[in-house]
């Protein structure tokens, strides 16, 4: 089970943190990532993250603006998104592969999703 949250409307420039509870998980390893569509897109990789809380992966894009973490006393992971743009407004999807040893990019990795949750930026 996932549940993400935290999307709304704002403005360029303007910052929002994404959250996702991930259920506790019995695998040893697994990874926890974010992916987005945005209007008339396909869906794309944006960031994941290790259950170890230190390996990371970037999207080109999100690299230096967006930054993944996780909190997993409280099984959460988060996305901060800083500085954003209209071309960032998609719906934003958290997604975990388990028993994973490293952060996939392909969404065909990735084994539960959650519902989403809407992001749009205005110019």
């Amino acid at each position: 089970q996932l549940q993400a949250c935290g999307g709304g409307p704002v403005q360029a420039g303007d910052s929002l943190r994404l959250s996702c509870v991930v259920s506790e998980r019995t695998v040893t390893y697994y990874a926890t990532a974010w992916f987005r569509r945005g209007p008339g897109k396909e869906r794309e990789f944006v960031a994941g993250i290790l259950n170890d809380g230190d390996t990371t992966r970037y999207a080109e894009y999100a690299k230096g603006r967006f930054t993944i973490s996780g909190d997993y006393a409280k099984n959460t992971v988060f996305l901060q998104m800083n500085g954003l743009k209209p071309e960032d407004t998609a719906v934003y999807y958290c997604t975990t592969d388990l028993g994973a040893r490293r952060v996939g990019v392909y969404s065909r990795m990735y084994d539960y999703w959650g519902q989403g949750t809407q992001v749009t930026v205005s110019s």
